[in-house]
């Protein structure tokens, strides 16, 4: 009897502790990956740099004056134009790059934009087979390697450089989750063997269990740029069918900036395991060194860092107004709350996060942040924009101190996951004085947006005002956990 409840007070023991081994070796694992170093070049703030040479652009999507949706587009006018003026290399690193969303529905019609964008890559690679042509990308576009788009297969075929970034180098954003992919999950590969429905597009292709497990970590390479050896866009817009009536912002940057950004995106590709020494032979104009303007590079928290900075430059008087597609950090939103005691200004246009390719969204997390800086003493003013089933995609901030202009803009929705070192984002931070034609125009089309000059693209806070203490508290745990896609 006693030798019986010995052996198993044995058999408890070693299960306890082969329990305790499993659970220890993922909090170890998770621990390590929040706390490790980042890749050489991520998190990156580039020198400041003066210039003369800068351009505000951006797509727009509204009622006009009749109520008839219109939709202008300057983004990707300019892209195409500076792929074809492109000489010596072309630099490419996009989110989006597919045609996934609900093809079976038939109230989603969009043009083919990722196809088009390919093949005025493709048509400049066979018109210039010695140019380097590098296109960067994320590896949703492939649902994690499940399979391969026609439009990949055309660059490929074409001899341009694609690169599907490899992003687990990175800190992980969903630590939960994350910590048990690293130490089990990840360990079963990715196959090309599909049997499930793809979540990105119904109709096909299917996926599979792996795909869907890689895509769980919540993490991607966010950026949206394209540099040439003359010029730079830094984005908000992706080549994505279903975004195409998005409403965006954008800059175009020449001058030393341009190695910044070069730098920076070499930093991705040796991140990824890629070969990286054609950057070697890479050579920017930098003639434009001077001017009324300056810019910067900010990349992952920096980006973060420099906007609580211009933030808490503002003073009564001063003002801050934001465009953005996503507000939910806790360090932004504690930065805001202070700028407005301080008697700072504070105006936001919001998506209203309802909309995502035909799927309905619950409003996370736009709605209960602005409903909680509704509540301050001295509330900012929000404005929500009215979509027609696209979303305002743009991601600015602009800082009004005197007769000074500073803005940042690109990449990073304000969150966590965008600015805290867990995807990759890049941004451009410019100053310049107000009555310089390009503060001008970026006041200026706040303003429009703002006013409702000449169309309908945002109504007043109270439209869609939502108070809800339960998407609160949702909203407080995805940010604070990881456990979201925002």
């Amino acid at each position: 009897m006693n030798t019986e409840k010995r052996k198993q007070g044995k058999k408890r023991k070693w299960l306890g502790l082969i329990i305790g081994l499993l659970i220890l070796i993922p909090v170890i694992t998770g621990v390590y990956q929040h706390f490790k170093s980042l890749p050489d070049g991520i998190s990156y703030e580039g020198e400041v740099y003066q210039t003369d040479s800068v351009d505000f652009l951006f797509d727009l999507t509204y009622a006009d004056v009749n109520g008839d949706e219109t939709s202008e587009q300057e983004i990707f006018d300019e892209i195409d134009t500076m792929i074809d003026e492109a000489e010596e290399f072309l630099i490419i690193d996009m989110f989006l790059f597919n045609d996934d969303y609900d093809h079976g529905n038939a109230e989603l019609d969009f043009p083919p934009m990722s196809m088009e964008f390919a093949e005025k890559i493709t048509e400049k690679k066979r018109e210039n087979p010695e140019m380097d042509i590098v296109f960067i990308t994320d590896r949703l576009n492939t649902f994690y390697g499940t399979y391969e788009p026609e439009h990949f297969k055309m660059l490929r075929e074409a001899g341009v450089h694609l690169v599907e970034t490899d992003v687990s180098p990175l800190r992980d954003s969903n630590p939960i989750y994350s910590s048990v992919y690293r130490s089990y999950l990840q360990w079963g590969g990715t196959s090309e063997g599909s049997w499930l429905m793809n979540a990105l597009r119904p109709e096909g292709p299917e996926v599979n269990i792996r795909s869907y497990l890689s895509l769980l970590n919540f993490k991607a390479n966010h950026r949206k740029i394209v540099i040439n050896e003359k010029e730079a866009v830094v984005t908000s817009a992706n080549p994505h069918d279903a975004s195409f009536y998005h409403s965006n912002i954008a800059f175009k940057v020449s001058g030393e900036i341009l190695n910044d950004l070069l730098q920076s995106e070499r930093s991705v590709l040796e991140m990824s395991g890629a070969d990286a020494s054609m950057f070697d032979d890479f050579i920017v104009e930098t003639e434009t060194d001077t001017g009324p303007y300056t810019v910067q590079l900010v990349t992952e928290k920096k980006v973060k860092d420099s906007m609580i900075e211009m933030m808490e430059t503002a003073g009564e008087a001063d003002s801050i107004k934001i465009g953005m597609f996503y507000l939910s950090d806790r360090d932004v939103i504690g930065a805001l709350k202070e700028a407005l005691e301080r008697g700072v200004s504070v105006q936001m246009i919001l998506d209203v996060n309802q909309d995502a390719f035909g799927n309905e969204k619950n409003g996370i997390p736009n709605r209960p942040v602005a409903a909680e800086l509704m509540k301050m003493d001295t509330p900012p003013e929000i404005r929500w924009y009215e979509s027609h089933g696209e979303q305002y995609h743009s991601k600015i901030m602009i800082v009004e101190t005197g007769d000074e202009v500073a803005v940042t803009a690109g990449s990073s929705n304000f969150t966590r996951r965008n600015i805290e070192d867990y995807n990759l984002e890049t941004n451009v931070v410019v100053t310049g004085h107000r009555d310089e034609a390009v503060m001008d125009e970026v006041l200026q089309y706040y303003n429009r947006i703002w006013n409702n000059e000449d169309g309908t693209y945002t109504v007043e806070y109270e439209t869609y005002a939502e108070d809800s203490w339960m998407k609160t508290i949702m909203y407080r745990i995805q940010e604070a956990a990881g456990l979201s896609t925002f």
